[in-house]
């Protein structure tokens, strides 16, 4: 087990580049199978999530390369054996080979996937997706097995009871291979599945809507390859402006490609009256003190997660954290995960002023001092929130279970180095 140690308090100062968005090249990974042809990656993050799913793309018989940032998937041998349940048990992602498989191959037999313990996760928006488009799935056991032996020729229209991430990047990437016209409803709109999008269509499909919560995807009997680029991770360039927004200082995060992105993230930082600089390929933002502006009628504010555009649910422990450090109280709500904040007892050993009011919310007042304690990560973010609340306190902090962090972080101890960080690697 690994373990990061962080001597705080540290001051911000630097600049620091982003790596490829983790949440859109998994899935792309997965797009890969459903040619015989080079799918060829760039700007591909070097985290444990992406190495597992190219470990289980070549367990599939795919060949594999990766040369820097570049990876080169060519899968013209693939086999549709079972996959190895190691690795679909250590990342929630390994799902969506399913989709992918049962369309070019007609089989495809997973493990149950696993990934962060932040609270259940449905699979029934998949499930329900996949046998729309006439997969045929007996999940009742394990492994989940998934065939499809005839394609209907109609339009496929489908309602998702949930705008599903992960579920709307599945059947987008299996609708794409159903030479018809499939249309989801209620999908979901994060900037991972327009990316993902952009990679299908690159790849032959035809796909509509992205952005928005109707997408129309059509299909073709075969795909071909393509070369694509991994847009930068607006939750990683979140992490660090949060961190900087904590510890204070001055900060440049570069690779930004679509400010848009970043519209909801800067208005949850004016809350705190932190404003960042939105330019060409780059964020600016100065932190001073912090001070959290009341609602109308000098209310505490809320501050909610929800489905994109809303703020993002995996940004939530990293505000958390922020806020220990403004001036005022502010009502976290918590609507899409139940255990994403239970990390928030930990900040609270180390000092904060933090009053959990149920699995949903929690009431942050500072600022407060916080001091070093050795604690344990339960999930990517809630790992990184905890780097900064290290970074921000007295004395030494030791963050056990990193590898769970480096799942979403790419090259971490030396990024938050670069920045002022004292922090280091240790083998337990």
């Amino acid at each position: 087990m690994l373990s990061l140690i962080v001597e705080g308090p540290s001051r911000i100062s630097g600049s620091v580049t982003v790596g490829g968005n983790k949440n859109a090249v998994l899935p792309m990974i997965a797009a890969a199978m459903m040619t015989d042809e080079e799918v060829i990656l760039h700007n591909v993050p070097e985290i444990i999530d992406v190495e597992n799913m190219l470990r289980l793309a070549a367990a599939l018989g795919a060949s594999v390369k990766r040369e820097k940032s570049t990876v080169v998937i060519k899968a013209d041998q693939l086999r549709t054996g079972e996959l190895p349940e190691e690795i679909c048990s250590a990342l929630r992602t390994s799902l969506l080979f399913a989709g992918p498989l049962a369309a070019r191959t007609g089989s495809a037999v997973l493990w149950p996937p696993g990934g962060d313990v932040i609270g259940p996760r449905r699979l029934d928006a998949h499930f329900y997706g996949l046998r729309k488009l006439g997969i045929q799935i007996q999940a009742d056991g394990v492994p989940f097995r998934f065939s499809c032996t005839r394609r209907k020729t109609t339009t496929c229209d489908m309602f998702l009871d949930e705008a599903s991430v992960t579920a709307t990047e599945h059947i987008m990437m299996a609708a794409s291979l159903f030479p018809r016209k499939t249309i989801i409803r209620n999908a979901a709109a994060e900037p991972h599945i327009a990316q993902l999008a952009g990679l299908l269509v690159k790849m032959g499909a035809e796909i509509s809507g992205t952005e928005t919560n109707t997408l129309t995807i059509t299909g073709k009997r075969k795909l071909h390859g393509a070369e694509h680029t991994v847009e930068g991770d607006h939750i990683e360039a979140a992490s660090f402006l949060a961190l900087c927004a904590a510890a204070g200082g001055d900060i440049e995060v570069n690779g930004i490609i679509a400010p848009r992105y970043y519209w909801m993230i800067r208005r949850i930082f004016e809350r705190f009256g932190l404003a960042f600089r939105l330019e060409p390929g780059k964020i600016t933002m100065s932190a001073r003190k912090m001070r959290i502006r009341p609602d109308f009628g000098n209310a505490i504010p809320t501050i909610s997660d929800g489905p994109w555009p809303q703020f993002p649910s995996d940004m939530m422990s990293c505000m958390i954290v922020a806020a220990t450090q403004a001036k005022g109280s502010v009502l976290f709500f918590e609507k899409m995960f139940e255990s994403r904040i239970y990390f928030v007892d930990r900040i609270i050993a180390m000092g904060a002023n933090a009053i959990v009011c149920d699995p949903h919310r929690v009431v942050i007042s500072g600022p407060a001092k916080l001091r070093g304690i050795t604690m344990s990560s339960p999930d990517i973010r809630a790992g990184m929130a905890m780097i900064i609340a290290a970074a921000c306190a007295k004395g030494i902090s030791a963050i056990n279970n990193a590898e769970i962090v480096f799942r979403g972080y790419e090259n971490l101890p030396e990024k938050l180095s670069s920045l002022g960080v004292r922090i280091s690697l240790a083998e337990l």
